[in-house]
């Protein structure tokens, strides 16, 4: 199995380098050319095209994505050109070639209301131009008949990039006071269960007949079981960060409304995510997390 992974370097890219290997020959790319002059920039259509023919890859899987939520608002084109111009190209090659499209998707494409977790074929409504240009991005894996599976996640750190985690902890050794949001409603999603569940999805596939793969293609919800709010999940990453010895210069922690924290770009209130269809359809098992989230606070310090 020839498998190539776009995006290699970003939070999710990183750890699918080491969770596809044992499924065949990775090859894996970011927007630079690599020793061989393969390069992954999506953007970049005519290397895309040339990587596609010089590896005949039987599988697809783009970990790269426009994510910078406010620049989005005043960076249109180049959030659009990331997250739904270069899909749709992407996806238009991997159908003509017959490649299975492993892609990433957020819950941003929907408007975050209610409090029920939201199911992959509820209506998409974002009320970002992030979530916007990840709901087009969609749209167009889905008109262009190609086959695929889509990961919609939220909350995504890692030991890699910038995330949450990080950003917490180094406040924490700096400022004896935060304010943290606590009306929003998610749950923080590891990079490593990502590319795990990637890899097992791809070997569950690799295993059935095309006629029960062809069932399998669609849209799935990723993320580990429970909920959480950025207050709460701040707090627990500060005790975390105590119960290891690390000194934290933070006393207090304050719950404030997302009202009180203007951003260029809306945020959705209600992030949960049903995971039901992910489980049940691959059998799998999606851990707590807590799990998660410590065991990176602890590869961090």
């Amino acid at each position: 199995m020839k498998i190539l992974l776009l995006g290699k370097n970003g939070q999710v890219g990183w750890e699918l380098q080491r969770a596809l290997q044992p499924l065949g020959e990775v090859t894996a790319l970011d927007r630079s050319n690599n020793e061989i002059g393969l390069c992954g920039d999506i953007a970049n259509f005519s290397a895309i095209e040339h990587v596609l023919k010089q590896i005949q890859p039987d599988i697809v899987v783009n970990a790269t994505a426009y994510t910078a939520v406010d620049k989005a608002e005043s960076e249109q084109d180049a959030a659009d050109l990331i997250n739904h111009t270069a899909v749709a190209y992407l996806a238009e090659r991997c159908k003509q070639q017959n490649i299975l499209l492993i892609h990433y998707s957020t819950d941003y494409v929907f408007d975050g209301m209610g409090v029920n977790a939201w199911t992959e074929d509820e209506v998409k409504q974002p009320i970002n131009y992030y979530g916007r240009s990840k709901r087009d991005g969609e749209i167009a894996l889905e008109n262009s008949q190609v086959r695929f599976i889509n990961f919609r996640t939220c909350w995504v750190y890692g030991t890699h990039g910038h995330n949450f985690i990080k950003t917490m902890l180094k406040l924490a050794k700096t400022k004896d006071e935060l304010s943290i949001i606590q009306d929003q409603v998610g749950v923080p999603t590891g990079a490593a269960l990502i590319a795990d569940i990637t890899a097992q999805v791809l070997r569950y596939y690799s295993l059935q007949s095309s006629e029960q793969q062809a069932i399998l293609h669609g849209h799935y919800h990723l993320a580990p079981a429970g909920e959480t709010t950025w207050y709460d999940y701040a707090q627990f990453i500060f005790a975390q960060a105590r119960q290891s010895g690390i000194n934290l210069a933070i006393q207090r922690v304050t719950p404030i409304a997302t009202s009180a924290y203007p951003t260029p770009a809306r945020r959705p209130l209600n992030s949960r995510l049903n995971t039901q269809k992910l489980k049940h359809t691959f059998k799998l098992h999606l851990p707590e997390w807590k799990q998660g989230v410590t065991q990176v606070i602890q590869e961090i310090l």
